[in-house]
């Protein structure tokens, strides 16, 4: 019997499958994706029925021809990429590779399966494959030709109406717009005062708080009592009916069940790590993978969990025995039901093509294979294990009492307590909430109160009031932030990391203290789509996009025709917003107000490197003039009298002892001390308030080092002897040229100098260009400043990649 190749993502994957599949199967891996779209513009051709151009991964290249090579000897090849439509791409890709190649043309090709990586799990998806699926190929096919078409015609357009380096992308868009509304919500936001009042009691020698109620008979509600003065007078009249006590008007005693969490999905996995162990969706993706494709564990290699890229919260039948039987072992057959919990996906658009997350077996108990994983891996099985065993308990048990006691006639105040009469799954697992949670406003389980029966008279040690202000919605966490872009159904769950680390990386939001503040740029780009792609970047449209690409991978739908719908209106719509809409409008130029001493225009504005205040216009004859803002000043709220203050600068401080002018101010790179020509940065210093000593000390310091640095300088030719980083080199500017060690730096010769120059290669960068050739250039330039006018009034537009479209100054 021959060899059978198979073929997985990861090396650690194919190290595991290996050893499950014996002698008669190779492994190799692809290492991820192996082609991808051309990165230049036409990649997609919406006038050819969206025909996509592909190319080979560079990176991944010697993979791909491992691969080639080992199917020469093969006697059959099987996919066993992911099984989702990423993982069916791959495995697509990889065949048309192939096939192109004739690799395969007498071999048989089979597509094979799992969700977990175990011994039976793929021995059976071995002996029960498939072919490809074109309707997941497809359904991926149209959802990376919508993020090329996006992101090829809107990132451009940011370059050219705001900086270079911007970028806008289908489901990106969307998430920023959420994290800049939040922001507007708490800009705008004024807070509201309102007070509560409480009374410290004692029963038995124990404390406890009471909550007024009613007042006057009528119900209390957040803003009953607005003013310090009202709740005093309030506490005074309940103070004076009281009379040291309160008695038990009525209590109410309940019994109250809590259900266990579903088990994990993707999205749910991404915020409880978030929430509890302080990880990034990036993070807990990265650790998942790895417990996935196979640890080493008591000298053998086995995948620890399930298929991690999932909306599903249901389980196999196997697994839930499994872990009914652990459940009644470990913990007794009281915290098992009587049948197995059922759960449903709530939320819009899952996929529940599979298994929610598990541990390939409960079994492995999270300290039992502790030693085996690092810190993070063990900390996130612990919590899939955890979570997945509390999924299939019994309900936890409460006591519940309240408790209303009356001052006097005036008002009533409520006690509550309660305690757990029967754990249940909180033996074992309780979930985790943040501040959008609907379970915020529900009470840790505290102590019981004390025994009261109704016409008891209870000691009043004092009542107090207290004062409060409404506070702003709070801003996202990574993992609020993904529950909502779930809730909504934008992206998928394998999206949410990426959508965010691009986020933080285009510098477009901010992690202060785990949550999302928007940037100035990040707003510009937001105010810029929401106002002119205002369809592109609304939720409903994006979930219904993603609705759609459902409807392709399950055949429902052609994904040709859904291409045509959505480029029909937005290539129109780019073509248009390209010629109309105005740079100074999207950079949010904003005018302050007119220059007292010119009467030009003073405004705020976006600039290549940041926001700026300029004096005057681009059209006036003299240059404008610009001042960067300081530190902690935003674009949105800086003044008149801010932007003269930084006017104020250049700053003088007077003269060095050689006789050189000292100034500060502002530049491309942040502030510095400016003496004669030559500069100093400012790097821990505020050019405002640096003083003139100060700057002399940083003067001299610069001095000196340059004075280390310069051992020759010949001015006429422009040539200098420096030492570097690697030791004393001969510099024009255009060529280097190392010193030989033996050569003493200090006794060159402006001849020997220009000899060594001569033969060293020219910088990166730099080309030798002839007289001949800069005679020709000169003449080419001339000619082109005749036909200048001719070609703005034709206008010819000239496709460019993205790679080489410049952006308006």
């Amino acid at each position: 019997m021959g060899v059978n190749l198979i073929i997985v993502e990861s090396p650690a994957k194919a190290r595991t499958i290996t050893k499950y599949l014996g002698k008669n199967f190779k492994a190799l891996a692809s290492y991820g994706h192996v082609r991808d779209l051309l990165p230049k513009k036409g990649a997609v051709d919406p006038d050819d029925n969206f025909a996509m151009k592909y190319e080979i991964i560079e990176r991944n290249k010697k993979h791909v021809d491992a691969i080639k090579k080992a199917l020469k000897t093969s006697d059959a090849l099987y996919l066993a990429t992911d099984p989702d439509r990423e993982g069916e791409a791959i495995s697509w890709h990889l065949y048309e590779l192939l096939k192109e190649k004739n690799l395969i043309k007498d071999k048989p090709v089979h597509r094979v399966v799992f969700y977990e990586i175990t011994p039976n799990a793929i021995r059976d998806a071995v002996a029960n494959p498939r072919t490809l699926s074109m309707e997941m190929i497809n359904a991926q096919q149209a959802r990376r030709a919508l993020d090329y078409l996006v992101g090829f015609n809107l990132s451009p357009l940011l370059w050219k109406k705001v900086r270079r380096g911007l970028s806008a992308g289908r489901v990106q868009s969307p998430a920023l717009r959420m994290i800049c509304e939040r922001e507007a919500e708490i800009e705008k936001f004024i807070p509201r005062e309102y007070w509560t009042i409480e009374a410290d009691l004692n029963e038995k020698k124990t404390d406890f708080i009471g909550r007024l109620t009613h007042f006057n008979s009528k119900k209390l509600n957040q803003f009953s009592v607005e003013k310090g003065s009202e709740a005093e007078q309030v506490t005074g009249a309940l103070e004076a009916a009281a009379n040291g006590f309160l008695t038990v008007q009525k209590i109410d005693r309940k019994e109250r069940k809590r259900n266990p969490a579903a088990p994990f999905t993707t999205s749910t996995l991404q915020q409880e790590a978030s929430r509890k162990l302080g990880f990034t969706a990036q993070r807990t993706m990265r650790v998942a993978q790895q417990l996935y494709e196979g640890m080493n564990v008591d000298g053998e290699s086995v995948g620890l969990i399930s298929y991690m890229r999932t909306d599903s919260v249901s389980l196999a039948k196997e697994a839930v025995d499994e872990i009914r039987d652990f459940i009644a072992t470990q913990y007794g057959p009281k915290n098992r039901p009587q049948t197995p919990h059922h759960y449903k996906n709530k939320s819009k658009n899952a996929q529940e093509a599979h298994e929610a997350i598990r541990p390939t077996s409960v079994g492995r108990r999270p300290e039992d294979i502790r030693n085996a994983l690092d810190n993070d891996q063990a900390n996130l099985y612990d919590l899939i294990w955890k979570r997945t065993v509390a999924s299939q308990m019994i309900h936890a048990t409460m006591d519940t009492v309240a408790v209303d006691m009356a001052a006097g006639d005036k008002g009533v105040f409520r006690a509550n307590g309660s305690v757990v009469k029967d754990p249940g799954f909180l033996l074992v697992y309780e979930e985790g909430v943040d501040e959008t949670s609907d379970k915020k406003g529900e009470k840790k389980e505290g102590a019981m109160l004390p025994a009261m029966k109704e016409g008891q008279q209870i000691t009043l040690k004092q009542i107090r009031k207290d004062q409060h202000f409404t506070e702003p919605p709070p801003r996202f966490t990574e993992a609020s932030l993904v529950k909502t872009l779930e809730a909504y159904g934008i992206g998928r769950p394998s999206t949410y990391a990426s959508i965010i680390s691009t986020l933080i990386n285009r510098e477009y939001v901010e992690l202060e203290q785990k949550r999302f503040t928007p940037t100035e740029i990040g707003k510009i780009v937001n105010t810029f789509l929401t106002n002119h792609f205002t369809k592109y970047v609304d939720y409903n449209f994006t979930a219904n996009l993603e609705d759609d690409l459902d409807a392709v991978s399950r055949g429902e739908k052609e994904w040709v025709p859904l291409m045509h719908s959505f480029w029909k209106d937005f290539g129109v719509l780019v073509k248009e917003k390209d010629e109309t809409v105005m740079r100074d409008e999207v950079v949010q130029a904003r005018l302050l107000g007119e220059d007292p001493a010119t009467g030009k225009p003073i405004t705020v504005r976006m600039g290549r490197f940041g926001p700026f205040i300029q004096i005057g216009t681009k059209d006036d004859e003299e240059k404008p003039r610009f001042a960067g803002l300081r530190p902690g000043q935003k674009m949105d709220s800086v003044t008149y009298a801010d932007a003269m203050e930084l006017f104020k600068l250049p700053r003088d401080l007077g003269e060095t002892p050689e006789g050189e002018a000292i100034s500060t101010n502002f530049g491309r790179f942040g502030p510095y001390v400016k003496y004669g020509s030559k500069y100093v940065s400012l790097k821990d210093s505020d050019p405002f308030t640096v003083t003139r000593e100060e700057a002399l000390e940083l003067v001299k310091a610069k001095k000196e080092l340059d004075a280390n640095r310069i051992i020759n300088v010949f001015e006429k030719d422009g040539i200098e002897v420096l030492n570097g980083r690697f030791g004393p080199y001969i510099t024009n500017g255009e060529k280097n040229a190392r010193i030989p060690k033996e050569t003493d730096p200090k006794t060159l010769t402006l001849e020997q100098c220009k000899e060594m120059l001569e033969a060293a290669p020219f910088k990166r960068g730099k080309k030798k260009v002839s007289k001949k050739k800069v005679t020709a250039e000169k003449a080419t330039k001339k000619k082109a400043t005749k036909k200048k006018a001719v070609k703005k009034k034709a206008k010819k537009t000239t496709k460019k990649s993205i790679s080489s479209a410049t952006p308006e100054e």
